[in-house]
């Protein structure tokens, strides 16, 4: 495997430079090119051997490529979750931010955030959200809903690393999402 991945790692200038074709953003394509090393990492060992005895650094390179298109433009990508949907809201935060001779200061960090007091009504249905999530009846409903929306996973995902059927997932979170909307409204 070491072999695999030090060939994963060879690619890494290959990757940034597709990611071009994307955006032109050097910190954008780092994250994307980072959060492909990491799904590389992650992925099942078999499938990236197989890969990999197929067709050399050429298959990796391929997958790569394909993984890269997706985390760009795929809303469900986890590139897009992590960081694209990030800085959108950070970007639509600072759209009142300081100008500088005249000059939209657009550089995306969380120091550009506007001195300004958030809604109080926002934070009291967090804490409701929170509330009801604490009184569930079953402790099985509050950590399944809070795997599928406090970490991110899928639906497809969250099935694999449990163990529990799609469709059971899918009813038990319908059911909480149902209930906090009855509470919160």
């Amino acid at each position: 495997m070491n072999k695999i991945y030090q060939a994963i790692a060879d690619l890494r200038s290959d990757f940034k430079t597709m990611s071009f074709a994307f955006t032109k953003d050097v910190n954008e394509i780092d994250n994307a090119v980072q959060e492909l090393m990491l799904y590389f990492m992650q992925m099942n060992q078999t499938t990236l051997s197989s890969i990999y005895e197929k067709d050399g650094s050429l298959g990796l390179k391929r997958y790569g490529a394909v993984a890269l298109r997706r985390s760009f433009t795929s809303p469900r990508s986890k590139f897009y979750y992590t960081y694209n949907k990030y800085y959108k809201n950070i970007d639509e935060l600072t759209s009142n931010a300081t100008y500088y001779t005249n000059e939209y200061n657009s550089h995306k960090s969380i120091y550009n955030l506007p001195n300004q007091v958030l809604e109080v009504s926002k934070y009291e249905q967090l804490e409701k959200i929170d509330l009801i999530l604490d009184n569930l009846d079953y402790w099985y409903d509050r950590e399944i809903f809070k795997l599928y929306y406090y970490e991110g996973n899928t639906l497809d995902s969250l099935a694999k690393k449990t163990g529990i059927s799609r469709n059971s997932l899918f009813t038990t979170i319908d059911k909480v999402r149902n209930k906090i909307k009855e509470e919160v409204e």
